[in-house]
């Protein structure tokens, strides 16, 4: 069995190409692709070669973790069946190439349990499930309170954003490129120079900025939190003086769980969050090399998605 994917050969150099995929076993679905997001976050930095040592990491590889499609097969254990529109957050199945993430791909084979059914109106939009988990994961463990201050209104930050509406928050997003600051939808967005407020008691950022520290720092009110949401390729650091000051507390979101999927699903099914206006490009897998380059060079692209229906 094969597949067209995207392969990442090396930093810098991406291919379309055919690979053989791992045969399914009784707990797997054989699923055809219909879109895949391309990630600004990880898979930038994967492409740049600037993605810290992480497991599974090496080259070639297949990115992608925003990935929908339809079962063709379904093994009598995966607890799925033939024809259901499933969401794929990644898929680790080729000889050929390393999965991380592994989703870009016309043809995928995974474990039954991984391919979580999601409903047909939602469309090309179903792929911006995982980053609302992201965010659903970021914001909202526990009895945490949401953040009121958000940096950077990207997808992320804007689906951060919706998810804080959503919990009857009121919060303030800073974006200092023009090209982004549109689109707010129950929240403002500001310049941080626009911005006098000092405390804030929890910010949420999501720029993957690793100096962005002592600024946020000067902002907070005392005891309040810093929540890093966003992936960072450099090591971070801060004056101490003004996090004593503040007996700041920082707290690092990973990547989401189960649970966090499932509560993003039911948010958008009760018409809580909205994933509408996020999509902005979309490309047909044989024109990877401007999807990709758009996706990482141009502001103006919030998320661009490779439609695999139109795949040669």
């Amino acid at each position: 069995m094969n597949a067209l994917a995207v392969v990442l050969e090396e930093p810098g150099k991406l291919a379309l190409r055919e690979l053989s995929l791992n045969d399914p076993t009784v707990d797997h679905v054989v699923v055809d692709m219909e879109f895949s997001g391309i990630s600004t976050g990880t898979e930038k930095l994967l492409w740049s070669g600037r993605m810290p040592p992480f497991p599974g990491m090496g080259y070639p590889l297949v990115p992608g973790y925003e990935s929908i499609g339809r079962i063709v097969e379904a093994g009598k254990n995966s607890g799925r069946q033939a024809g259901q529109r499933v969401f794929i957050p990644g898929a680790n199945c080729y000889q050929d190439a390393r999965g991380l993430f592994g989703g870009a791909s016309s043809r995928v084979v995974v474990a039954g349990q991984k391919a979580m059914p999601v409903g047909d109106h939602l469309g090309d939009r179903a792929i911006l499930l995982a980053l609302a988990a992201t965010a659903h994961h970021a914001v909202c463990p526990d009895t945490r309170k949401p953040p009121e201050l958000i940096i950077g209104h990207g997808v992320l930050g804007r689906l951060i954003a919706r998810i804080v509406v959503a919990r009857g928050g009121d919060p303030v997003v800073w974006e200092t490129n023009p090209l982004r600051q549109a689109g707010a939808d129950g929240y403002s967005v500001v310049h941080p120079d626009e911005d006098k407020r000092r405390d804030y008691r929890r910010i949420c950022d999501v720029s993957g900025d690793a100096n962005i520290l002592d600024s946020l720092m000067l902002r907070l009110a005392r005891g309040g939190e810093i929540v890093l949401a966003g992936f960072y390729d450099q090591r971070l650091s801060f004056a101490f003086p003004m996090a004593f000051m503040r007996e700041a507390q920082i707290r690092v979101a990973a990547e989401w769980r189960p649970g966090d999927l499932s509560a993003v699903d039911e948010m958008v099914a009760a018409g809580r969050l909205s994933l509408d206006g996020l999509i902005t490009h979309t490309h047909a897998p044989h024109r990877f090399e401007d999807a990709y380059t758009t996706a990482f060079t141009d502001p103006a692209c919030l998320k661009m998605v490779l439609d695999w229906r139109l795949a040669a």
